[in-house]
């Protein structure tokens, strides 16, 4: 009888503190978000502080060399053939979180934001602007690219109508218009933007892209291209790289040597994404190679809680890329 009670009072005391542990997390969570919540948008005055995050500038934009990316905005979040991340992204970042990302990415010196234009996120940023927000958009219009350029020239011309600050050929119509041989659309595209006044880039996963580009002196004043290495687990063996981008096995840059060399011979600035290859390869091992290699700003998908750590990690890797070969181009 009494062996029975001890254990009966131990399942009681025990049960107790779970449930008292339990009480407590919740509440500490509650207060996290509270706090998280009392972020609020603010002026990018982050270069006047002497531990600011370095700038470049594309024109007459001045803007932080690590750019927040836009897959985890929209809820795209490359994860292979793990579908059910795509729903705890989107579960996790809700519009309100959404929001308190933006703000705690300025309040950490993070002046701008790359993604494409899905019709609910540009939404959010369109809130968080008439809210104050100055975080700057540069985006890539996903309207079909062709010889009239009617549908692309009408959303870059809504872009810049709702705000947005720089304009980049989507990377997936940069790759197929360079297998059609249409570099002269590519231009087209390019020329959309400028002549409405905004920087205009072109973005692409395929090297040829750039390649192209620039031996048909395209007049981008930037280039979006994916960039890492492949030294991690799931990385893709050489007889598996056959496209210039995979979901699976998971790689968004075919050929990094190549990357590196191209780019060393480009004079206009780099904007370098997917440098984690989707989460693949840790903060501290992607940011120095990225910015070591010549990138001039790396975009970087990054949850609330991700910010702030990651910030310290680019500034760190910038100022040991000071003897870097390729000259910052921005």
């Amino acid at each position: 009888m009494s062996s029975s009670m001890n254990r009966r009072t131990l399942l009681k005391e025990s049960l107790t503190a779970t449930a008292a542990g339990a009480l407590a997390w919740h509440s500490a969570g509650k207060n996290a978000l509270a706090e998280d919540k009392t972020a609020k948008p603010v002026a990018n005055d982050a270069t006047t502080q002497a531990d600011a995050l370095p700038m470049g500038r594309i024109g007459k934009l001045k803007i932080s060399r690590m750019l927040l990316g836009g897959n985890l905005l929209t809820h795209y979040t490359h994860s292979r053939d793990l579908r059910y991340v795509y729903d705890l992204a989107a579960h996790y970042n809700t519009d309100e979180k959404i929001m308190e990302t933006l703000a705690l990415a300025e309040q950490n010196g993070v002046n701008a934001l790359s993604m494409h234009n899905p019709k609910h996120p540009m939404s959010v940023l369109k809130k968080y602007r008439k809210q104050g927000g100055k975080i700057q958009w540069i985006i890539c219009p996903t309207a079909y690219v062709e010889d009239q350029m009617e549908a692309y020239t009408l959303q870059v011309k809504e872009l810049i109508d709702a705000g947005c600050e720089a304009i980049y050929l989507w990377g997936v119509s940069g790759d197929r218009l360079v297998l059609q041989h249409r570099v002269d659309l590519i231009a087209k595209a390019v020329e959309v933007a400028k002549n409405l006044g905004v920087p205009s880039g072109v973005g692409c996963h395929d090297l040829r892209v750039i390649a192209e580009c620039e031996k048909n002196k395209v007049p981008a004043d930037f280039y979006i291209k994916t960039f890492h290495h492949h030294k991690y687990p799931s990385a893709p063996k050489p007889e598996q790289l056959k496209r210039p981008t995979s979901e699976v096995p998971g790689y968004w840059c075919k050929d990094p040597q190549a990357t590196i060399e191209l780019m060393k011979t480009v004079e206009k600035p780099w904007f370098a994404f997917k440098v984690m290859a989707a989460g693949a390869i840790p903060p501290k091992n992607a940011f120095p190679y990225a910015f070591n290699n010549g990138a001039d700003h790396i975009l970087v998908g990054m949850f609330d809680f991700e910010i702030a750590k990651d910030v310290e990690i680019a500034k760190a890797a910038i100022a040991a890329a000071a003897t870097r070969t390729r000259p910052w181009r921005s």
